[in-house]
């Protein structure tokens, strides 16, 4: 398959900034310190067996020691939290500097998501310029919370549309 054209990925872009997605700090321990990264490519997979799915650049750190360690941790961040999502979408290795986490299941878990996933690989899936990881769930907690949303390249919430009358 060629290459697509820069137009076609500009459109592409386009598009995909009218999605609505979800923001996590997807991490990892390796090397005696933990690791981190930004991401809106995540959903849920299946409920039996509970699973998800993550997106992860395949130059990317955090995908090494996903791979190395088998496990990782998904972080749903609340609305409160783009500070801290914006310090994971850097690259650095002081991401964690300031920020609050305690280990749970070997993976980095931060104080304060409205979400938490702790998950061991199930399958890596190359494709394009992303390897797709798939993962089973090893623990889960929520509490309630707004969350923090990525649309037309800003963070923002979601509210509840008013019931109709």
């Amino acid at each position: 398959m060629n290459a697509p054209d820069s137009a076609l990925m500009d459109r592409f872009r386009d598009v995909m900034s009218t999605v609505c997605s979800p923001v996590t700090v997807i991490t990892a321990a390796g090397q005696d310190r933990p690791h981190g990264t930004t991401v809106s490519a995540f959903t849920s997979l299946s409920l039996d067996p509970p699973m998800v799915l993550v997106s992860l650049d395949k130059t990317s750190e955090l995908l090494s020691f996903v791979r190395a360690t088998g496990r990782f941790g998904v972080n749903v961040m609340g609305r409160e939290q783009s500070a801290v999502a914006m310090a994971f979408a850097t690259k650095g290795d002081q991401k964690f500097q300031g920020v609050r986490w305690t280990s749970v299941w070997g993976v980095p878990r931060l104080d304060g998501a409205p979400g938490w996933l702790a998950c061991a690989v199930a399958s890596l899936v190359s494709a394009g310029d992303h390897v797709i990881v798939l993962g089973n769930m090893l623990d889960a907690d929520a509490r309630l919370g707004d969350p923090l949303t990525y649309h037309s390249r800003a963070f923002g919430t979601h509210r509840p549309l008013e019931a109709a009358s």
